[in-house]
């Protein structure tokens, strides 16, 4: 695995805290937690994990940790309260002063410029990403950010999973902004793309010497039944969740047959040109990944890519997902051999746990490190197979704010007592120092 990179993610909303700090400006993740009922035990990223105060601690870490890079978001209402217009210096500076801190403890700055934290003045002018005018409002903020950043950042990601902030926050309601339209998902969904579209060329003119890419979520989906039905669903909910935004970001087009009734792909609002700007050439692809999904066919009617069962698995994670190493493997592979894409980078792999402290004060989670190794063995075998596959970030670095799930899932390779924010290195951040310390040494050796 020479030049291989190992790193650790986190994301704005779920680490920085500070929400209405410095002129930030409100997200739609703020209000959204502010309904009863949305979040677990009435939770919010008001605070998180403090990152926005205790960013140098955090970087120290980093670098005892031994990371090549780290992943972080930018929070767009930080740097664009309003979404466009005025930037608040103070919002930028402060991911101008990450970058030079990443760069003194020797990490790689990777940055994401969307993850999910929308500004609440453009879902209230727009409707959001129902509204084409949010895709060029995404492009200025790529403009503001690279153009500070842009000599310094090793790598660009556009866009954190556009299937969840689409699907999940204008299909089915589980995140914010909570409408309930599957027809409005779809919608989200294009202007999510054309925003990378628009976004992949401002880069390339701002960051010329950086990597830029987009990272999608994966997950290999098997039909519940051999029952007809229960495998038309699993096919549907395949296109929908593994393809929909892969292939058109490696220029495949819409077509109607991918699109399971009582979605309508000709209601769906598409400009001269999108296509093309959507297929921008990109330098790497980022896949997240953590399980594998069970699917049957919705006897309701209500979901047209069928419901999800719970997998017959064995060992299973905080979230009840399959930990299953192996679709990891099969994923790569997949992308490998259906689109080619220049580079490959794991941009999230992790376990949550129900983490505590013993009495002497150490986290010792064995079963996330037997899943992390699972992982990279998959990984590796990837690469054996051919797959360009250049660099493993785990989710997450820090336990954080895990959207509707609140606090109550932890997948950090770091314990935060959220109490008094104290951190602690776990008994898998230790052993990932030292896998990260073998692998270069074999490299090395090679």
């Amino acid at each position: 695995m020479d030049a291989f990179v190992w790193g650790a993610a986190t994301a704005a909303y779920q680490i920085e805290g500070a929400v209405r700090e410095d002129g930030r400006g409100a997200s739609i993740w703020d209000r959204f937690c502010a309904v009863a009922g949305n979040i677990a035990n009435g939770e919010s990223g008001a605070v998180a994990c403090d990152h926005y105060h205790r960013m140098d601690e955090d970087v120290e870490l980093l670098r005892q940790l031994g990371v090549d890079a780290y992943r972080f978001s930018i929070a767009w209402p930080r740097v664009l309260p309003q979404g466009t217009g005025r930037v608040n210096q103070r919002g930028l500076d402060f991911y101008r002063r990450l970058v030079d801190r990443l760069l003194e403890a020797g990490v790689r700055p990777y940055a994401t410029l969307y993850h999910w934290d929308l500004p609440a003045a453009l879902h209230d002018r727009f409707g959001g990403w129902i509204g084409r005018e949010t895709a060029y409002a995404f492009a200025e903020l790529t403009e503001a950010v690279s153009r500070a950043l842009g000599d310094r950042v090793a790598a660009w990601i556009t866009l954190n999973e556009p299937w969840v902030c689409a699907w999940l926050g204008y299909a089915r309601g589980e995140h914010a902004p909570g409408y309930r339209d599957p027809q409005l998902g779809l919608q989200a969904a294009h202007h999510l793309l054309l925003a990378h579209g628009l976004a992949v060329p401002v880069l390339r003119r701002n960051a010329p010497r950086a990597e830029v890419g987009v990272t999608l979520n994966f997950s290999p989906i098997a039909p519940a039944s051999s029952a007809p039905l229960d495998v038309a669903a699993a096919e549907a909910a395949d296109v929908n969740l593994n393809l929909w935004f892969l292939d058109r970001v490696f220029g495949r087009g819409y077509q109607e047959h991918t699109v399971p009734p009582p979605l309508k792909l000709d209601a769906l609002t598409v400009a001269e040109g999108d296509m093309a700007a959507i297929a921008a050439p990109i330098d790497f692809l980022g896949v997240n990944y953590y399980t594998r999904f069970f699917v049957a066919h919705d006897a309701q009617g209500g979901n047209p890519f069928g419901v999800a069962l719970e997998a017959p698995a064995e060992r299973r994670t905080t979230m009840g997902w399959e930990v299953y190493p192996q679709g990891l493997f099969e994923t790569l592979v997949r992308i490998a051999r259906r689109h080619a894409p220049r580079r490959i980078y794991v941009t999230e792999n992790g376990m949550a746990l129900p983490d505590r402290p013993d009495a002497e004060g150490g986290v010792h989670d064995a079963e996330r490190i037997a899943y992390l190794e699972a992982h990279v063995i998959q990984a590796r075998r990837a690469i054996a197979a051919g797959v360009p596959l250049a660099g493993y970030f785990v989710w997450s670095l820090l336990d954080n704010f895990e959207w509707a799930e609140g606090y109550r899932q932890r997948f950090g390779l770091i314990y935060v007592d959220y109490a008094t924010q104290r951190r602690i290195v776990k008994d898998s951040g230790r052993w990932y120092t030292r896998m990260i310390a073998a692998s270069r040494r074999t490299a090395g050796a090679g």
